[in-house]
């Protein structure tokens, strides 16, 4: 069965593709959290990069999710489609910023930016709802990921 909700986008395209996560963000029930657990395996990975290449990564695969999330959303006729989820990706990695890799902290800064990103606790609700475009899809999950990744870090300190 063909879902009607996702006319306009082609997986042939690789920017809908990556903008879907690489068809993480498909499911019907739940995509953000696909598409954040599509992002740990690539955090961990990501994990063996120096803090500074980490840092420059960020900024160019927010850039590009700036792009990606802009095509797909125009393309589908539907901002912020629950498929995009490019920047539950991007979200999630800010959320883990400067944190060596252990499954303990993936799984917490996890939860985390999930908390942040399904509550939207101001102001990134008031992002998600006023800000448009591929910058608007992609700019609420950001600063979730800065919020996560802050009481992330005060648990590291605390607990880690």
């Amino acid at each position: 069965m063909k879902r009607e909700d996702l006319k306009g986008l082609k997986l042939t395209n690789p920017l809908h593709l990556a903008a879907v996560g690489f068809g993480s963000g498909l499911p019907n029930k739940a995509p953000g959290t696909f598409g954040t657990l599509a992002a740990v395996p690539l955090y961990y990975l990501l994990s063996f990069l120096s803090l500074e290449t980490y840092i420059i990564m960020l900024i160019i695969t927010s850039l590009l999710g700036f792009w990606f999330c802009h095509v797909a959303s125009r393309d589908m006729g539907v901002h912020d489609h629950k498929a995009i989820v490019w920047d539950e990706f991007v979200g999630y990695w800010i959320t883990m910023v400067a944190v060596p890799f252990s499954w303990q902290w993936a799984i917490v800064g996890f939860i985390l930016f999930r908390f942040f990103d399904i509550l939207k606790p101001w102001p990134i609700s008031w992002l998600d709802e006023k800000v448009e475009g591929g910058f608007g899809i992609m700019i609420d999950d950001i600063v979730a990921g800065i919020f996560a990744a802050i009481v992330l870090q005060v648990l590291i300190h605390f607990y880690g």
